[in-house]
């Protein structure tokens, strides 16, 4: 088995086409096709089935096709960590964040880091916490900023966790339960309309559970949107929410109430995967984000809602 068969693999299980494959890698068609088939012999096992011109993967190639793209993944740090140590190119540090921590933790960070390491290539990857986890395991991803789900993160990460955050309700008229005490407890959401969070965002599931642990099944109005459609759709008047305090913080339509103790609080983590060493870049960047956490713990300088574990 050789790197480049593996390569050309997945080239062919991305596009499930050997032409469009071989164009992409930047070989013959038949030198592709070769070159997998030497990869099936070496494994004993088809990897693709060819019928009628569709291409799937056969049980041996979905089997191969997540532990081909860690490989070449790995490979790749690999060759980056050595040409930075040796100067032939400039650095690379890729990273998730959720929507909110994207617009609010991340933004400083990546100025710090920026400040002082003009050269490095950055690239940020905003998504649910699901969606970046699947992200750091493929390889996809060097750090990321994830929400802690209560089951713990993949043993294939290492997730450190370094702020807790507060949910607010997202409303255009204040509830009726929040006009004596001005904040309101879970069980008062019940029956009313709400804006769900599409699959994969972490959101999605922290309103289900805190619903259901109150003891009821959320009245979902619209369901399926990303950050910025469900406020709009709160907006316009079409259910509540519940989100970060900071994403409404500019949104001057949207009314913010906050619940009574307990709340429902969220787990911020800095994540990687557990069996690759962080290249140069990566390692500078979560000293950046701790050292900031750190600053801004200090001086008060802390998204609204969110507190230093």
């Amino acid at each position: 088995m050789q790197l480049h068969q593996l390569k050309y693999f997945v080239a062919v299980a991305e596009v499930r086409h050997f032409t469009q494959a071989a164009d992409i890698v930047g070989i013959t068609q038949p030198s592709l096709s070769k070159q997998v088939h030497a990869l099936e012999e070496a494994l004993g096992a088809p990897l693709f089935e060819r019928v009628r011109g569709n291409i799937t993967l056969t049980a041996a190639g979905e089997v191969l096709l997540p532990l081909a793209k860690r490989i070449l993944a790995d490979v790749d740090t690999a060759t980056r960590e050595v040409q930075e140590l040796v100067g032939l190119r400039r650095g690379r540090v890729r990273l998730g964040a959720t929507p909110s921590l994207a617009t609010s933790l991340a933004p400083p960070v990546l100025r710090r880091f920026r400040d002082a390491h003009p050269t490095i290539d950055l690239r940020v990857e905003e998504s649910g916490s699901q969606d970046l986890v699947r992200g750091l395991l493929r390889g996809d991803l060097d750090l990321a900023l994830i929400i802690m789900p209560a089951q713990g993160t993949d043993p294939g990460l290492r997730a450190d966790p370094i702020l807790r955050e507060s949910l607010v309700v997202a409303s255009v008229e204040e509830l009726p339960a929040a006009r004596d005490t001005g904040r309101l407890h879970v069980t008062d959401l019940r029956d009313q309309p709400m804006v769900m969070f599409r699959e994969g965002y972490d959101l999605r599931d922290a309103t289900i559970q805190a619903c259901r642990e109150a003891g009821f099944e959320p009245t979902i109005a619209v369901d399926g949107g990303e950050m910025d459609a469900v406020l709009s759709f709160v907006e316009a008047g079409l259910g509540i929410a519940l989100v970060p305090g900071i994403v409404v913080a500019r949104r001057p339509g949207v009314r913010v109430t906050r619940l009574a103790p307990p709340g429902v609080r969220r787990t911020i983590a800095v994540a990687r995967r557990r069996d690759v060493v962080p290249t140069h870049a990566g390692r500078e960047l979560r000293r950046i984000l701790l050292d900031y956490v750190r600053d801004a713990t200090t001086d008060g300088d802390l998204p609204p809602g969110v507190e230093p574990l």
